[in-house]
């Protein structure tokens, strides 16, 4: 309590200083305000119709701006701008975790929610999609489950991309880098009118792959992918706000480029396993949002739909023997809909009420030499949510957040296994069972807002995430897990000091986890399946800082701490309490810049230089904690020369070409690991008309 308190009291001197900062001379210079004010003028979400400054929890941005002047063209790249968020690379799409905090899960359902432009991605094997179109990206750490619902333990990112009525005209990108990297991407967006606008684009993309086969003598991790969007928004007369989008991308990919690791060395073999092992992948994604403006309220309803239709074919035992090839099949269907009535106005009292639903489809199949499992999975589920907001609270700018949820979910699994001979199958096994859950999920918080740009808060959070069915297991008590429960203790402050030259949030958390679902391999190390620790625990601090040196520099800071450890988990005859939990990184670390040069030039109107260092702090692959990668940093760069329409690109990634571990798994009695991207470099060329 002494801690917290204190804790409080330099937060609360810090504001002090901080609210008599003068914006006048920003405000001023409308460019500067355009880079350095992104953050606090854009809505943090579109559940949370507030400010950045002004939402009780630690969230972080990434606006157009920070997306191009950092190079970063897909999904899984954000993990190095925002602290304790952790987006590995483990060989393919269909294995795409995230983690915030130290809560994420590298199989079956995600911990960490997806949303774009509003519309969730239950699967994580979606996660892992391209970058085009995005305008910003917002990422809210810790439970999100009272507004957001299922897994949303670790937190939320939601992704919107361009308004065609904001944006209008002919974009076009190409990029050429080594490894046959080669990008092409074209987009239009217009308008009839204020109230109508539309937008089409497309894309290509491929690169030769980064690691080489031996046995084969061919590129291990080869990609090809193409996708559309359409988008169309609509706004009536009498306060109605129609949007829709459709989104299409196909992904064929080589994967899994994984050696033999060297038991007293540590060093990672080259790849070298006889049989091709692919990823193919088409994933439609649609919305449609209504939005109507009443007197003293508005309502929203959001529809979407997903269909994930993949093929993975591996090599599951990765050496030049012909032991063990899997190949997997998925059709899934996801149909969400969701209702939302909220106050208007800037009064002392708003509210939120929220009603959602969701059915989700997935047909699987396994085949594994002449055994073929099949999987019937339907879920479906209803949700209920308030949330009330009160101002001025015993003293001025005080305000108190109240949220409950509750959740109903259905689980079931058809399982059939067989042997198939001659083309014939023969039923072996088949079960056929259901499971129900159901959860209350509430939220306190309590933020004192000095102004716009200064706050502090307190937040305390429960976090929940459904149990279900494993897809492999050997005993009929592993077929099922139980849920995983958190609670989640938070204080945090947004701050702007020196006429807003600094600005930032500092964070403290505290998870305390039960039950939280552990995957591991199967005693046969065929496959991995969840089970449930007893009792776990996660802490830490979060540091975002930007600053504007000069109106040409600016700098930015983002560091994040987490010590993720077993209170209890005992698994057979192991004992790991004590021990850290896998796939969480100590440290994440990002120092960047970035220079501007008007020149205005006959070439040359404006030249930009960035550049970025990454860092990834220690952390263990295996709940013995016997495998681990110590800290590790890349370095990136760019140097971006604009004319007019006209703007060229340099790039580098790794420029150092820092080896590091990205993933490590035990297969049959061996231990494989993946390598980190080598260096890679290019150019690319965007004109805008």
């Amino acid at each position: 309590m002494r801690t917290f308190t204190l804790f409080l009291l330099i937060l609360f001197c810090a504001n002090s200083w901080g609210k008599t900062a003068v914006i006048d001379s920003i405000l001023a210079d409308s460019a500067i305000h355009l880079r350095v004010m992104l953050n606090e003028v854009l809505i943090s979400s579109y559940k949370e119709k507030k400010n950045l400054g002004e939402i009780p929890a630690s969230v972080s941005l990434l606006s157009i701006h920070n997306l191009n002047t950092n190079n970063i063209v897909d999904l899984k790249e954000i993990s190095a701008y925002i602290p304790n968020l952790y987006f590995p690379d483990y060989g393919s799409k269909l294995t795409s975790p995230v983690y915030i905090r130290g809560i994420g899960s590298k199989i079956n359902s995600p911990s960490v929610g997806l949303y774009v432009d509003g519309v969730p991605f239950f699967d994580k094997s979606v996660f892992d999609f391209d970058m085009n179109d995005v305008n910003r990206i917002e990422v809210l750490r810790g439970p999100q489950g009272t507004l957001y619902g299922r897994n949303t333990m670790g937190g939320i990112i939601n992704v919107y991309t361009k308004n065609p009525l904001d944006y209008q005209g002919v974009n076009y990108r190409q990029l050429l880098g080594n490894y046959g990297q080669t990008q092409f991407s074209g987009s239009y967006y217009g308008k009839t009118s204020d109230k109508f606008g539309y937008s089409v684009s497309a894309k290509y993309k491929h690169n030769n792959g980064f690691f080489k086969n031996d046995y084969t003598g061919s590129d291990a991790d080869d990609l090809n992918l193409v996708s559309g969007r359409a988008k169309l928004i609509w706004k009536s007369d009498c306060g109605l706000e129609t949007n829709f989008f459709a989104n299409y991308e196909y992904t064929d990919q080589g994967g899994y480029p994984y050696g033999l690791i060297d038991p007293e060395t540590g060093k990672i073999g080259h790849v070298n396993y006889n049989d091709y092992s692919s990823y193919r992948q088409g994933v439609l994604t649609s919305g449609l949002t209504f939005d109507y403006d009443f007197e003293h309220f508005q309502v929203k309803s959001v529809t979407g739909y997903q269909n994930l239709d993949d093929r993975q074919a591996i090599d599951q035992d990765f050496t030049t023997a012909s032991l063990y090839f899997v190949t997997q099949k998925q059709q899934q269907h996801q149909f969400s809909q969701e209702f939302e009535m909220r106050s208007k106005g800037n009064g002392r009292y708003s509210w939120l009420n929220g009603l959602f639903g969701f059915y989700q489809m997935s047909d699987r199949s396994v085949l594994v030499a002449t055994t073929l499992k099949e999987y019937d999975e339907p879920n479906y589920g209803i949700a209920f949510y308030h949330q009330s907001t009160v101002k001025d609270l015993l003293i001025k700018n005080l305000s108190m957040t109240l949220g409950l949820r509750f959740d109903y979910e259905k689980a079931k699994q058809d399982y059939t296994s067989s042997k198939v001979a001659d083309g014939q199958k023969t039923q072996v096994t088949h079960l056929n069972d259901g499971k129900n859950f159901t959860q209350v999920t509430p939220k306190l918080s309590l933020q004192y807002q000095f102004d716009p740009r200064n706050m502090i808060y307190a937040t305390t959070t429960k976090g929940y995430k459904t149990g279900g069915f494993n897809t492999t297991f050997s005993a009929d008590n592993e077929r099922t897990f139980s849920p995983e429960y958190s609670w989640n203790y938070e204080v945090g402050n947004r701050f702007s000091v020196l006429n807003n030259r600094i600005y930032g949030d500092l964070a403290l958390f505290y998870i305390d986890w039960k039950h939280q679902q552990i995957s591991h391999p199967l005693a046969t190390g065929k496959g991995s399946l969840l089970a449930n620790a007893g009792k776990s625990y996660s802490k830490g601090v979060e540091l975002t800082l930007n600053g504007r040196v000069t109106n040409a520099l600016n700098l930015q800071l983002s560091y994040g701490y987490t010590e993720a450890k077993f209170r209890t988990y005992v698994n057979g005859d192991a004992d790991y309490s004590g021990n850290y939990i896998p796939y969480v990184p100590n440290q994440t670390l990002m120092l960047g810049g970035d220079y501007t040069l008007n020149l205005n030039s006959r070439c040359i109107d404006r030249l930009c230089f960035s550049a970025q260092y990454t860092g990834t702090g220690k952390h263990y692959f295996n709940d013995d904690n016997s495998v681990k990668q110590g800290f590790y940093g890349v370095l990136n760069g760019k140097v971006s020369a604009s004319k007019k329409f006209l703007t060229v690109d340099l790039w580098i990634k790794n420029a150092t070409s820092r080896e590091y571990m990205a993933f490590y798994l035990s297969s049959l009695g061996n231990n494989f690991a993946q390598k980190g991207k080598p260096l890679t470099f290019g150019t690319t060329i965007s004109l805008t008309l």
